[in-house]
């Protein structure tokens, strides 16, 4: 899993002239807005040197003091640009007023995008099941003190009883489905089968997706008239196949993971991740119990994060250790990423533009803050509730992977984009599909394989297809500049990290790209804004100030990431 995880970022060589672990005694510094991560910390045995760890700050140069005033002039621009598009007084205002709903101290929200108004809708009742769950699973430990096997019976218990909640009669179903994986993973291989496995239990996984979908969940009714109603009582949430696509990267992974236990699997208890993920389990752990237990664990079983079935059953025999100063730590994150999202939708209703195409007579500066607000939409509304999910995980002692890195805006690299972005997801899409695939010996096809797979299971549309066909096509100058520009020959050369710089400004305008149509504009929509930005001259005007802008961020990315190997820390991304 490695050997993808670890490809080195085009970052420029020091200047001449934290991790998990503790941090005792360790100054603050800006690099602690980024969240800490397992395996962060530089290992002895990577190629960043003790020079890259002890190079001179730029942060105090002239050069960097010029990329400071054009921060203090541009991103306050960048954000009176949406909201000046937001205001009562602007022309387009009332093509979009009707998308928007009443919101707080007088203001109207933009509560237009569905996937988050449900969260936010339904925050409430989740916090009182998170509530219930706690209470419940702490009351369990203390007072019985349980065995890790008695822990998976209770937390089985209590995943089928919230199931049950929100799906009504369909938890059948999701059992059903549930127990015909687990038999079919347990089937005996022989010869050549074994080898193909991975692939055949992802394809059959994938193919329950597609039936669910087209058949809308099942309905009794349509089995036999006097099952119809069973229909009626469908729960909370009655379209249950919606999120099941969480549920069958589970499944896979208990497939997978079995197929590849080591038949005397290691007997030492593995503490750190990478470990928890690699190392077997006792043959008799991959039971169907454990196996119910995983996949429907209550914080992760909604939206994940994704773990991997050998990492849960690690941790559920041998809990991590999580400090209350790291959950009050992660708690404060969760609410400012909550507050600074009920900002957005305050003041900027990018959303409800994007909707209705209200952008008539709008400059190309104002379209691209159009698409990029929507962008930071985007990533708010999955940071918060995978952060709400994890804090829940972490509250009940499970360590599950963050999902988000990095600020949305914190990137310039398309790989590092993508191992930040839904991280979890990235992990396994990694350990299940790219490695076994090739890897990096076999890049281009293990790649555009990975993002026809990210862009199937996120929705069967020409839409996301489209969207993930770009990711991989926009990989690959990232990838040829590397063999072609690299560190090791040019690193030491002055123009190398400029260089550098105008191959993120190009990575970055692919990136705003692909997401765009993948998950804002569509085609049709990104048409309209590329013709906005490249048939007038206003257009190449912007296009050439936002590239100088974007190169000054770039720089400063570089020197953000420098700054955590000063402290030690890679990321990697």
């Amino acid at each position: 899993m490695t050997e993808y995880l670890q490809l080195p970022l085009p970052v420029p060589s020091p200047a001449s002239g934290p991790g998990t672990g503790s941090t005792e005694g360790k100054k603050h510094s800006i690099t602690d807005f980024t969240i800490s991560i397992p395996g962060s910390k530089i290992r002895t045995n990577t190629n960043i040197t003790a020079t890259t760890q002890h190079s001179i700050p730029r942060w105090n140069t002239l050069e960097f003091r010029l990329y400071a005033l054009v921060f203090v002039v541009v991103v306050p621009m960048m954000i009176w640009i949406p909201i000046k598009l937001s205001l009562p007084s602007h022309p387009n205002y009332w093509n979009y007023e009707h998308r928007l709903s009443e919101g707080w101290f007088g203001y109207k929200v933009d509560n237009s995008d569905a996937q988050y108004r449900s969260f936010r809708s339904n925050l409430l009742p989740l916090l009182t099941l998170s509530s219930i769950y706690l209470i419940l699973s702490h009351l369990f430990s203390r007072l019985t003190s349980p065995s890790p096997q008695q822990r998976v019976k209770f937390i089985v218990g209590f995943s089928i009883s919230m199931i049950i909640l929100l799906h009504g009669f369909s938890s059948i179903k999701i059992l059903l489905i549930l127990s015909l994986n687990y038999y079919i993973s347990k089937l005996p291989l022989h010869g050549g089968l074994k080898k193909f496995w991975p692939a055949v239990l992802i394809v059959l996984n994938m193919g329950v997706l597609f039936v669910n979908e087209r058949n809308d969940g099942y309905k009794f009714g349509e089995l036999h008239a006097a099952l119809g109603t069973l229909d009626n009582w469908s729960g909370l949430l009655p379209r249950w196949h919606i999120s099941f696509n969480i549920t069958m990267m589970r499944m896979v992974s208990f497939g997978v993971d079995y197929l590849w236990r080591e038949q005397n699997a290691n007997q030492e208890v593995p503490t750190e991740y990478r470990k928890r993920v690699n190392i077997s389990l006792p043959s008799e752990d991959y039971n169907y119990i454990n196996y119910l237990a995983y996949c429907l664990y209550p914080p992760l079983y909604i939206a994940g994060p994704i773990i991997t079935f050998n990492d849960f059953i690690w941790q559920i025999r041998n809990p991590t250790s999580i400090s209350t100063k790291s959950k009050i730590s992660y708690g404060i994150r969760f609410l400012f990423s909550i507050l600074t999202m009920e900002s957005v939708l305050h003041t900027m209703y990018v959303v409800a533009i994007k909707d209705t195409k209200a952008w008539q007579g709008d400059s190309p500066a104002e379209m691209s803050m159009i698409g990029f607000w929507n962008l930071v939409v985007v990533w708010l509304k999955l940071l918060i509730p995978w952060r709400f999910f994890r804090l829940w995980a972490l509250l009940d002692g499970m360590d599950p992977p963050e999902n988000m890195i990095r600020c949305v805006a914190n990137n310039y690299s398309t790989l590092g984009f993508w191992r930040s972005w839904h991280r979890s997801y990235n992990l396994w899409v990694v350990r299940y599909i790219y490695i076994p695939v090739g890897g990096s010996k076999n890049t281009i096809l293990a790649t555009a394989l990975v993002f026809t797979f990210v862009a199937l299971w996120h929705d069967l549309s020409f839409k996301l297809l489209a969207w993930g066909w770009l990711v991989s096509l926009f990989i690959l100058p990232e990838l040829s500049a590397r063999k072609v520009f690299k560190e090791s020959k040019y690193g030491q050369q002055w123009h190398y990290r400029h260089l550098c710089a105008i191959g993120g400004v190009f990575n970055i305008l692919l990136m705003m790209s692909a997401n765009l149509v993948g998950f804002v504009l569509g085609l049709e929509g990104m048409k309209v804004l590329l013709v906005e930005l490249t048939s007038t001259i206003s257009g190449w005007v912007f296009m050439i100030f936002a590239s100088c802008c974007l190169f000054v961020a770039v720089q400063v990315m570089f020197e953000y990431r420098e700054e955590e190997r000063r402290g030690g820390i890679d990321r990697r991304c």
